[in-house]
């Protein structure tokens, strides 16, 4: 399946976004998301399915000010 991740093109192989960030390197990395505008939290993520073409962000915490 075909979806957009911060603005590039990924081609994955699941549907459900938690394994979609595993498959992505993202793992067990403290970030926040969003399909198609809208905030997913992370206690979702493990049933949340995205559908084809999805728009997913995702945002990592910085340190510093």
């Amino acid at each position: 399946m075909q979806i957009q991740v911060n603005d590039e093109m990924h081609d994955v192989h699941s549907e459900i976004l938690a394994d979609i960030l595993d498959e992505l390197g993202y793992g067990a990395a403290r970030i926040a998301t969003a399909v198609d505008g809208t905030f997913v939290p992370a206690s979702r993520r493990a049933a949340f399915r995205l559908p084809p073409h999805a728009r997913l962000e995702i945002v990592a915490p910085m340190q510093g000010g």
